[in-house]
C-alpha cells in the first residue's frame, strides 16, 4: 500500500485549489479550478496587451504586455482570463502553448514567452538558384501558415 499523500492549499504547477474532507463551499473552490482549467485548455488568446480591454467577454484570454495598467498592472506575462465578470491571473509554467488568434501564432513559454522570429525570403549569394530560392519560399509559406514563423 503506498503512502497517503498530504496535500497543500493548491496544486504545485497552476495552483488550483484543492479540496479537503469536511470543507465548506466546495463548490467555490471546484469552479475556480474548473474556470482555470478551461482557461488553458487548448489556451488560445485574443492578443498581447498592457491593459484589459473595453468589454471583454467571458472566455477571453489575453497575454499581459509589459508595463502593464489599470487592473492589470504588476501583471505583466501572466495569461489574464475573463471568467464570471472577472479576471483570472494565470503565471506561465515552462511548456505552456498559447495559439495568438491576432496573428494566427503558436507561442510557447519557457523561461519566458518565446514568439516566432520574422522568416525573410531567401536574397542575394553568387549564384542564384530559382527552383531553390522557390522551394525555401513555399517552405517559409507553410511554416507562417502553421504558425511557426511571423508573417
Amino acid at each position: 500500500m503506498s503512502n497517503a499523500i498530504i496535500f497543500d492549499t493548491e496544486s504545485a504547477r497552476f495552483g488550483l485549489p484543492l479540496l479537503f474532507s469536511g470543507q465548506t463551499q466546495k463548490e467555490v473552490y471546484v469552479n475556480e479550478a474548473h474556470a482555470i482549467m478551461d482557461a488553458l485548455l487548448h489556451c488560445a488568446i485574443e492578443g498581447v496587451a498592457s491593459s484589459a480591454p473595453a468589454g471583454p467577454v467571458d472566455g477571453m484570454n489575453w497575454l499581459i504586455g509589459d508595463n502593464a495598467i489599470g487592473e492589470w498592472e504588476g501583471k505583466s506575462g501572466s495569461l489574464a482570463c475573463r471568467q464570471a465578470g472577472g479576471w483570472i491571473y494565470i503565471a506561465p509554467r515552462d511548456g505552456l502553448q498559447i495559439l495568438n488568434r491576432a496573428t494566427g501564432q503558436i507561442c510557447r513559454y519557457f523561461g519566458g514567452w518565446q514568439f516566432p522570429a520574422r522568416m525573410n525570403a531567401p536574397t542575394g549569394g553568387g549564384v542564384i538558384d530559382a527552383e531553390a530560392r522557390d522551394a525555401i519560399g513555399q517552405l517559409i509559406l507553410a511554416l507562417q501558415a502553421l504558425g511557426f514563423a511571423q508573417t
